[in-house]
């Protein structure tokens, strides 16, 4: 196969975050997905998202390569219809205790918010175009 014509025939389904405890990932996201992870084990777990995308909960003391990254440097962000569906959103995951990095605000792309699992992995909600 020649490199410079290779192409990905298939889009991204997993999205895989390292974390310190599988079993409190789990708990965590249980609680802001209001679903159950369709696999687990002590060092692993998957969610199933409504969007068809897969969220495995790998830990990290057990992934191979060994990763050198921490949460914080990237976001997962879940697309809302509306500002006041971000809203209802924020005001659900604040009663949970979910910790907020950013309350809702518009910005340029649209109206969201951000929070962070118990990783730091940062959860942004949003609305485009500040609808």
């Amino acid at each position: 196969m020649n490199p410079t014509n290779f192409k990905l025939h298939s889009q991204a389904h997993f999205v895989l975050l390292h974390v310190q405890s599988p079993a409190a990932s789990v708990a965590f996201y249980r609680q802001i997905l209001g679903a159950e992870p369709v696999e687990a084990s002590p060092t692993f777990a998957m969610f199933a998202l409504a969007s068809g995308l897969m969220l495995g909960l790998w830990a990290r003391d057990t992934v191979l390569p060994a990763a050198a990254g921490q949460g914080g440097s990237s976001e997962l962000a879940f697309v809302q219809d509306s500002a006041a569906a971000v809203d209802a959103v924020h005001a659900a995951w604040a009663a949970r205790g979910v910790a907020v990095l950013q309350t809702p605000t518009a910005l340029d792309f649209g109206y969201t918010f951000t929070a962070s699992d118990p990783d730091g992995h940062r959860l942004r909600v949003f609305a485009p175009g500040g609808q």
